[in-house]
């Protein structure tokens, strides 16, 4: 397992100052440190449970505003599973989707940080960015600012925003995928503490497509991935549209400290549609996960001048989840100039397989085959457990990390899923060799996971799980893992467009909240049998549910230098 220091080495002042532009009124000056936890284990070990989570609720025909929920997670309360609050945002058709923080543990070195007070809503459809202050009255989050679309295309040029991460120096980081005519363009906007447009985090460096990013500062690095052109995907998917280079497959790798983009990295057929990206929460660990949506598969990034990573790439094991077999393969994506296995001033970056998920021949359904589609993964803050969720076939699975070269499988739950959603119309042909491990999986799992597969089998049962008399619509989205690592929270909508395509019924019923309990010693995943919530049953009618967040920070807002 990469060692986890149980202290973070301050780096030099003059590499992330705080603006005096950027600072907030409320500070954490008084703490003697700055917002969030000092180390990822500080946080796993220290860091309180959650009670309240944030989610973007979603209004799929557009006829009223988006807004946020406040959910209640602490169980000796009475409304304990309930919706406690909303905040309608101002305007239509916003389509929330992904959040951060103006400030979290990645200022904690700094004193006179800003404290953590805005949750920071991006905005994917309208190309908005929302302010809510969750510090005044974390119960009754209030909007505080809004950073509107003209003026981040006039000063900055981008559209289209997505992922939110706060920046060291005081700023507000969010990836845009879009230019400002809305054309595909992977690049970075950086906003105050106010949300004011700063401008763009690089004036010259564009990406053919946008998506995620993740930076760490210790290893000097940052790493960004790709969807597709907005202009295609807001209106659904389309196969053809892959074929015709509509859709991302690369990772691109940035100096932090210089904001210079050194390399595109190509992940090939093998890595069409690399979504979330996930550096090790370590600090001084140059390598990390990447779960690639269409083909679905999850590679492993890492910096080859790293020694351990560069002897990992000689022999990487490659595991794939309809079993536990195991092969020494390599399978390590190019460049866009000339492959390499080892570092070089402008190739300093690899990544391969280290977890590859077959497509799964199915018959009724509208293709011959069904993808898993990978579209959420998170690392626990121990960075033992990796997590992968299978949008489209209906499963979360669990992997042991310890070793990043060489994940175990651990875990697996089923939370419905194309075939489960189906009504027995859609059917996974199954080969008499799949349904023998399928049927001792079934008992394996029963009797050491408490319902939850073990992890063996692939094969997607024929109908969805209940909770509490409600069936689960759709398949398993986003996913967000409580500190200590033992509670896993999970949503279902993946974006408004897509669901409307692939699960019609989250469209007319509404996405809900789940929850599962995750052993963190040998590992198993079990869905709890009294929590949702249904996002059906809202007042004003059903709403989709994306992201979830936790007032203190969580495992994919919060990052340490």
């Amino acid at each position: 397992m990469p060692a986890i220091s149980e202290s973070s080495t301050p780096s030099p002042p003059d590499l992330f100052p705080v603006s005096s532009s950027t600072s907030s009124p409320k500070s954490c000056a008084r703490c003697k440190h700055g917002p969030g936890y000092a180390t990822p284990l500080d946080a796993f070990r220290k860091g309180p449970r959650e009670e309240l989570l944030y989610i973007p609720a979603i209004v799929p025909d557009k006829s009223r505003p988006d807004y946020l929920v406040t959910v209640d997670v602490n169980p000796s309360n009475p409304t304990y599973g309930q919706i406690i609050h909303r905040l309608p945002m101002p305007y239509l058709g916003d389509e929330l989707h992904h959040s951060g923080w103006n400030s979290c543990s990645s200022c904690f070195l700094d004193p006179s940080a800003p404290a953590r007070r805005l949750l920071v809503l991006p905005t994917l459809n309208s190309g908005r960015v929302y302010g809510v202050d969750v510090l005044s009255d974390p119960r009754a989050p209030t909007l505080a600012a809004v950073a509107e679309p003209e003026a981040i295309r006039k000063v900055a040029g981008q559209s289209y925003l997505h992922t939110s991460h706060c920046e060291p120096g005081g700023h507000v980081m969010v990836s845009s995928l879009g230019n400002a005519e809305g054309e595909p363009a992977g690049t970075f906007l950086l906003l105050d503490q106010n949300l004011q447009v700063v401008g763009p985090w690089n004036e010259s460096e564009r990406t053919p497509f946008g998506y995620d990013f993740w930076y760490q500062p210790r290893v000097d690095a940052m790493v960004s991935s790709e969807w597709g052109d907005p202009r295609k995907f807001s209106c659904g998917f389309d196969p053809a549209d892959v074929a015709d280079g509509k859709y991302g497959s690369r990772l691109t790798f940035w100096e932090w400290r210089s904001k210079r983009r050194i390399q595109d990295l190509d992940l090939g057929k093998e890595g069409l549609i690399p979504l979330e990206v996930r550096f090790l929460h370590e600090p001084s660990e140059a390598q990390g996960f990447v779960g690639a949506a269409l083909s679905s598969n999850v590679f492993r990034f890492h910096r080859l001048d790293n020694p351990a990573a560069a002897a990992a790439t000689a022999a990487a094991t490659v595991v794939s989840s309809d079993d536990d077999k195991r092969s020494t393969s390599t399978t390590t994506s190019t460049t866009t100039s000339t492959p390499t296995s080892t570092a070089t001033a402008t190739q300093p970056w690899a990544a391969e397989v280290v977890v590859r998920q077959e497509w799964q021949k199915v018959e009724g359904w509208v293709l011959p085959e069904l993808p898993p589609l990978i579209t959420d993964i998170l690392l626990s803050l121990d960075d033992k457990y990796l997590y992968v969720s299978n949008w489209l076939r209906g499963d979360i699975v669990q992997y042991d990390v310890s070793d990043p070269t060489r994940p175990k499988l651990a875990g697996r739950i089923w939370l419905g899923g194309v075939v489960a959603q189906s009504a027995g119309k859609v059917t996974v042909v199954v080969q008499e060799d799949d349904k023998a491990a399928a049927a001792a999986d079934e008992e394996e799992g029963s009797r050491n996971f408490k319902g939850a597969d073990s992890a063996a089998s692939s094969i997607p049962p024929s109908t969805p799980p209940e909770v509490k008399g409600t069936s689960l619509r759709g398949g398993p989205q986003m996913i967000q893992l409580s500190l200590d690592g033992k509670r896993l929270y999970v949503t279902n909508s993946l974006y408004s467009a897509w669901d409307r395509q692939f699960y019609p019924d989250l469209i007319t019923s509404g996405g809900h909240l789940v929850l599962v309990h995750v052993d963190t010693e040998n590992g198993g995943l079990t869905l709890d049998p009294d929590f949702i919530v249904d996002f059906g049953k809202e007042p004003e009618g059903p709403v989709l549910a994306h992201e979830i967040r936790y007032p203190g920070g969580d495992c994919s807002s919060d990052i340490w230098i």
